[in-house]
């Protein structure tokens, strides 16, 4: 077989990358529409809040499910389930008719996508040497932060053209289509992908993680993963910590950044569009710079640090950025500051998820999924906490002051993650 132009490894990495797209694509569309559903189903910002919370409930909620599944049934057959179920919820949404009906789709819509990340995790864990895992990692995640950059304008524009209820079944048919294309072209195993050269099934072989264990670790890891294991590991303990803090700081920019702009600042819905997307293209390249960083440290010898000193700097830079935007007064400097605090938060993403695949290994899925189903909490608390303490407090300030501490507490839990200490030992 002639050496292909594009290695099969870095097509899977495209197809990954485009489903971190799609994730944030059909996840932030709700943001934008808020003005036209509210108005036309008389919900008012606290009914908003549990609309967007209540997904991030869903989503929390399967995340383990969904790493388990992965981990059992192979990343193939569960990202397309996982895609097509989310897809269905996805066109549903234009076709509510009430707050509860909107609650339970975007509770079964949370649910579905909970089974991405972990799905990917076991596929990065098959496919990609250790030494590639940081900037693969970055890679993906930076697909989620471009996806919802580009479809704050994207899906603003959609809206105005063919209404929120089309929008949304709009989003859904590109989910199937997404689906259809992953289980025609993509297998577990990267040695049974007939496209393959075996030159780079020979060097994957050779570079991932298994083949570097040594005997007493593959018998650790070959213990069945429950509950008590997975509960009574620091490290994991300490992985839902910290991005529990993650998630609270980025979750505002995907939910209550928006219309908060809006509002505060008397945009229209492009103004407030176009400046709403700038932090999550600031999370892109938080993302590849980390990954980077995180493979570059790595090759010099030092797996402990390649994690930790991303994540830390990163967390440093989400508190700076969200304190300093309490101060800001035009649209411009407020969305300079988030933007800093959107790099710093995504900077924790590829030493995170680089993390729980090192302490899962063969568990990835079911360890990344726990790590993300704590950061989702995060979320969901998020979506509650803006309009909820803004009622009780008569000011946004308090919101910014609680993710500045979250961001700060963060740092001290990566002090203590060790990144070479499986869920057994640690």
């Amino acid at each position: 077989m002639p050496k292909p132009i594009i290695a099969g490894r870095h097509l899977m990495v495209l197809g990954t990358f485009l489903l971190a797209l799609l994730l944030y694509i059909d996840r932030v569309c709700i943001s934008v529409a808020k003005e036209p559903i509210a108005h036309e189903l008389g919900f008012d910002d606290k009914q908003m809040g549990w609309i967007l919370s209540v997904f991030a409930l869903g989503y929390a909620l399967f995340q383990t499910p969904g790493g388990l599944l992965a981990d059992r049934l192979g990343p193939r057959r569960v990202l397309t389930a996982v895609v097509s179920f989310w897809s269905v919820f996805t066109a549903l949404t234009g076709a509510v008719w009430n707050f509860a009906s909107m609650l339970i789709v975007r509770f079964l819509f949370g649910a579905g996508e909970a089974g991405a990340f972990p799905g990917i995790s076991r596929a990065v864990y098959s496919w990609i040497p250790l030494k590639e895992r940081g900037l693969v990692t970055g890679i993906n995640f930076s697909g989620s932060r471009l996806g919802a950059a580009f479809a704050l304008p994207f899906v603003a524009w959609l809206i105005i053209t063919f209404g929120w209820r089309m929008s949304f079944l709009i989003l859904g048919v590109i989910g199937i289509a997404w689906a259809v294309a992953w289980y025609l072209l993509f297998r577990d195993d990267p040695v049974c992908h007939a496209g393959l050269s075996e030159e780079e099934k020979q060097y994957i072989i050779a570079n991932r993680q298994a083949t570097e264990s040594n005997e007493q670790l593959k018998k650790q890891n070959a213990r069945k993963l429950d509950a008590t294991l997975l509960f009574g590991s620091k490290n994991m303990w300490l992985a839902m910590g910290q991005y529990f803090c993650s998630n609270f700081t980025f979750f505002f920019c995907l939910t209550w950044l928006f219309p908060h702009l809006k509002s505060e600042y008397d945009l229209d819905t492009l103004q407030a569009g176009v400046y709403s997307s700038a932090p999550l293209v600031f999370g892109a390249f938080g993302n590849w710079f980390s990954g980077w960083w995180v493979d570059h440290i790595y090759k010099k010898g030092n797996w402990q640090k390649s994690r930790r000193l991303p994540a830390i700097t990163g967390f440093a830079l989400a508190s700076i950025g969200l304190f300093s935007s309490i101060y800001m007064d035009t649209p411009f400097t407020a969305i300079a500051c988030l933007s800093i605090a959107i790099f710093g938060a995504d900077m924790t993403l590829s030493p995170s998820w680089s993390f729980t695949v090192d302490i899962g290994k063969e568990n990835a899925g079911a360890v990344s999924g726990t790590m993300n189903m704590a950061g989702n909490i995060g979320s969901f608390l998020t979506a509650l906490a803006f309009p909820y303490l803004q009622s009780w407090t008569g000011s946004v300030e308090p919101f910014f002051y609680v993710g500045t501490g979250l961001n700060l507490l963060a740092i001290l839990l990566w002090m203590f993650m060790k990144s070479d200490k499986s869920l057994e030992t640690y």
